[in-house]
């Protein structure tokens, strides 16, 4: 293969691979090594290793490999240096870290920081302060990493200048380095980066904080609230200004009328936890389960995760309030003992003990135990009751959850029966839209509502009139709003004119829009 082809794949496998891949390899080689044998050699380790380093496996020690490695430890990219340390290590047959050790006591102290900030970076990838990394080395083990750590503000200075490196792929492990290496949180580290630094900057590192929130599941709320003391408020304040502004240009995300937008600008406020409390805590009451669960899940991983998540549905009065906290139970391990705590829990608001055994149908542990979620049928509390329905009715095939509904159709109780009629609302194998047709009548808004959304799934042309009428007389908007659904979806002639006279004649605009917009689904336009 020719020199300028090889270039060409090296480099199109360096973009596929990112800064570390073929490409960088083959310009750091290209650095060090000037024979054309050799170089034959590491631009097939390129090829293959895809390290920036890669290249240093078919070096030894002899001759010309010697230069080579000499030339390697003045490298630029520290991953290179340590790649000739461990290079010459292999060929002498000795440990990498008493090669390194060498090479720190034997420099001279004015020309040895490349050889103590490779050590001291060799050491940070393991997790472990420069003593301890050359424990391993020997004798001189003691005096190299004494030599480092007299250089610990020079080390300081070069690994704070790559935090804010143009290269953005460098700045996470400086972070990560000089976190180790100072025995400093990351939140630490980056406040002690920003001092005498303009705030030109400030985005940079602010980065780099989320990039290590992300990689520890937390968030950089959490991280800097941890860290932060009253002498750090100046620079703390600058990156709440930096995650401010980029949380500015999520919060129209927030407002969009498709939930699966909602649902990412959510997602993509986790990082910032206690930042975007007050974002999260709007979306507890989205109308879109998953919206609601992904910001009851951040906040509660931002702050102490199943505690908080306990005390908050300790303080909980209604359903709706309790219902985004519950959502995040009914997907953990153990979902089924956490629900069924909260629903036997006499001492819970009724709506919220209901809410739990609704979501107990979606919580997979339950299927597995249909009797105990049947025994909540005969709770003397309706929305105990109602939210049984809704569980057993949600599980697959379930014959108790169609017999269940049923009966449930007779409940004295208004929110029982309106359960009942959201469960028998499947038009693969419910037989009762007379009795939704019937329930249109109930003294009861709440059933009335559920059995005009029950025929929008059910109902047949002998049902318009009574959805008709529903639409016409009925005081209530919600129930119009469904009656007007159900027509739209039944269609016919009377439906038709039911929809025409709410779009000309009702008094509430909603429902003259979901009426216009009936007649728009049947084909007319007004």
């Amino acid at each position: 293969m020719s020199p300028a082809l090889l270039l060409m794949v090296l480099l199109a496998a360096g973009q596929q691979r990112g800064s570390t891949g073929a490409a960088a390899c083959w310009v750091s080689c290209q650095r060090h090594v000037t024979d054309r044998a050799l170089r034959a050699q590491a631009y097939a380790r390129c090829m293959t290793g895809g390290r920036v380093d890669s290249w240093l496996s078919v070096i030894g020690s002899q001759g010309e490999d010697r230069r080579v490695l000499a030339s390697a430890r003045t490298d630029p990219d520290w991953r290179v240096r340590w790649g000739a340390v461990k290079a010459e290590a292999r060929s002498r047959g000795v440990t990498e870290r008493r090669v390194l050790a060498d090479w720190v006591v034997d420099t001279s102290p004015g020309a040895d920081l490349d050889a103590c900030l490779t050590a001291a970076r060799a050491a940070a990838e393991q997790g472990q302060s420069t003593a301890d990394f050359l424990k391993e080395a020997g004798s001189r083990g003691p005096a190299a990493a004494a030599r480092v750590w007299a250089r610990r503000d020079a080390i300081r200075e070069a690994l704070e200048l790559e935090l804010y490196a143009t290269d953005e792929s460098v700045r996470p492990a400086a972070l990560a380095h000089l976190g180790v290496f100072l025995s400093r949180s990351p939140a630490r580290v980056v406040l002690e980066a920003m001092a005498g630094r303009p705030a030109a900057g400030d985005a940079t590192v602010a980065a780099s904080l989320k990039a290590v929130a992300t990689r520890r599941q937390t968030s950089v709320g959490q991280l800097l609230l941890s860290e932060a003391r009253p002498a750090d408020e100046a620079r703390v304040n600058r990156l709440f200004a930096v995650y401010s502004q980029e949380l500015d240009a999520l919060r129209p995300q927030l407002t969009s009328a498709d939930a699966s937008v909602r649902r990412g600008a959510l997602a993509s406020l986790r990082i910032y936890g206690p930042l975007a409390r007050k974002e999260l805590e709007a979306a507890l009451g989205d109308d879109d389960r998953r919206a609601r669960e992904l910001a009851a899940r951040a906040l509660s991983d931002g702050s102490g995760g199943r505690v908080y998540l306990a005390r908050q549905l300790q303080g909980a009065t209604t359903g709706e309030s309790a219902r985004p906290w519950l959502e995040v139970l009914a997907r953990d391990k153990g979902c089924a003992a956490l629900l069924h705590g909260v629903a036997s829990d006499k001492a819970r608001p009724p709506a919220v003990r209901g809410e739990a055994v609704a979501l107990l149908g979606d919580c997979p542990e339950s299927a597995r135990d249909s009797r105990k979620l049947g025994s909540y049928l005969s709770d003397p509390s309706s929305e105990v009751r109602a939210g049984a329905v809704r569980a057993l009715a949600s599980m697959p095939r379930s014959a108790e959850g169609a017999q269940a509904a049923t009966h449930a159709l007779e409940d004295p109780a208004p929110e029982v029966v309106a359960a009942a009629l959201d469960a028998v609302a499947d038009p693969r194998q419910s037989t009762h839209g007379d009795d939704a047709a019937e329930l249109l009548g109930s003294e009861h808004p709440v059933v009335r509502a559920a059995a005009a959304r029950a025929l929008e799934r059910i109902g047949r042309p002998p049902h318009v009139k009574a959805l008709a009428e529903c639409l016409r007389e009925d005081p209530v908007v919600a129930v119009r709003v469904a009656a007007a659904q159900a027509l739209a979806n039944i269609g016919g002639p009377l439906a038709v004119a039911a929809l025409s006279a709410a779009v000309s004649h009702d008094a509430d605009t909603h429902v003259q829009h979901v009426s216009r917009e009936g007649l728009r689904r049947l084909g007319f336009t007004r």
